[in-house]
């Protein structure tokens, strides 16, 4: 068949230019609309275990009836230091989790941030910053600042940078910044300091040393950190929950993934792009199969089979989605940019999620073109001349 080496489907897209324009923008559009509520729901879970994943920790002790980071429970310290006489536990940490009003030092304005205190001697974070700074919490009233937070706690790493001695108040006591490090904000907090357990009763005086908000186990080098868990969890009682690193860091996905709306809102997000999607690119392909009723009916009048014209029609569903991907996708990767730089989430572009919306773009295209054959297959000769 002579048609068989003639790019027909390529032809018929070209042929109305500003058509395919219009069509690429729709199906551009519907790529950055899930790119999008992808990304912000990634960034959403991926901000909120940044702590958890740069704790130095085997197993982690929390109360049973916790629910995040942003509402946890207190529990007795004596809890946590019972499991040292476990074998095969190397040393234990109380974490001390705390909300506090930040005083911007250059317009005095208010913003609220999580304070996270341990014993300063104990070796917590795998965040350089906080290493290089382990000394300077150990003094009284100084903190180390969270230099991923929001810009709106003040420009306090540059000050700090150029060598300036930066002060603030948190929760009206003045403090002094020791040093930054770099964690970053997340739906729960707008930002983090980091600090002693006494610095910490010396912002709240309601806190007791004695009840902590998370209890930190290491294990010793070589140890089974499954079986030693186990160990855990049948002796100590029901009023602490034991769980792995990564069992604490999916409970906090857990979280804002079934227990809030946020999740399920951009995933619907996506849906919507989606569907808009579909109803592009079908709006596009079916004006073009009934501007070229007329030459379907020919064809099938020279002997070409339905299934012909209908691959003609998936072809040009298949162009359409290559070539609607591109551009937002690049674009995509810009807006990834400007939303990390305005909310300093980690917010951007992965090989996953560009593979998982390029899945759907073609999906989207091809259903749009399925929809549209039914008009292929009702061209009659007979009814059209």
């Amino acid at each position: 068949m002579i048609f068989a080496a003639i790019p027909l489907a390529w032809l018929q897209l070209i042929r109305e230019r500003m058509r395919l324009v219009v069509a690429l923008a729709g199906i551009s559009f519907a790529v950055i609309l899930m790119m999008i509520q992808l990304g912000f729901r990634d960034a959403l879970f991926d901000a909120s275990i940044t702590m958890h994943i740069n704790l130095k920790a085997d197993i982690v002790l929390i109360n049973p009836q916790s629910t995040s980071l942003i509402a946890m429970k207190q529990f007795s310290r004596r809890r946590l230091y019972q499991t040292l006489g476990v074998p095969g536990v190397e040393s234990v940490t109380p974490m001390y989790l705390d909300f506090a009003i930040w005083r911007n030092p250059e317009n005095r304005k208010t913003r609220q941030l999580m304070v996270i205190a341990y014993p300063p001697d104990a070796d917590v974070f795998n965040l350089p910053g906080v290493t290089a700074s382990q000394e300077e919490v150990k003094k009284s009233d100084v903190v180390l600042f969270d230099e991923a937070g929001r810009p709106e706690f003040g420009p306090i790493s540059q000050w700090f940078k150029a060598g300036k001695t930066v002060t603030a108040e948190v929760s009206g006591r003045k403090v002094t910044v020791g040093g930054i490090f770099k964690m970053g904000a997340s739906f729960g907090a707008d930002g983090n300091l980091i600090t002693s357990d006494l610095n910490l009763i010396r912002m709240d005086a309601q806190r007791s040393q004695g009840l902590i908000d998370v209890g930190l186990i290491k294990v010793e080098p070589g140890a089974d950190v499954r079986a030693i868990f186990q160990r855990i969890r049948k002796e100590l009682p029901d009023d602490v929950k034991v769980l792995t690193k990564k069992g604490f860091a999916d409970f906090e996905q857990s979280y804002w993934q079934s227990s809030t709306a946020i999740g399920f809102i951009f995933t619907l997000g996506s849906a919507m792009g989606f569907i808009v999607g579909i109803v592009i690119v079908y709006q596009i392909l079916y004006t073009d199969v009934s501007d070229h009723l007329a030459e379907y009916a020919t064809l099938k009048a020279m002997g070409y089979r339905s299934y012909f014209l209908i691959s003609v029609v998936l072809q040009e569903a298949l162009i359409l989605s290559v070539l609607g991907f591109l551009p937002g996708f690049f674009l995509s990767i810009g807006l990834y940019s400007l939303t990390k730089n305005a909310t300093s989430l980690p917010i951007g572009m992965t090989v996953d999620r560009g593979i998982t919306v390029f899945i759907l773009t073609v999906v989207m295209c091809v259903v749009s073109g399925a929809i549209a054959m039914r008009k292929v297959q009702a061209a009659d000769p007979a009814d059209i001349f």
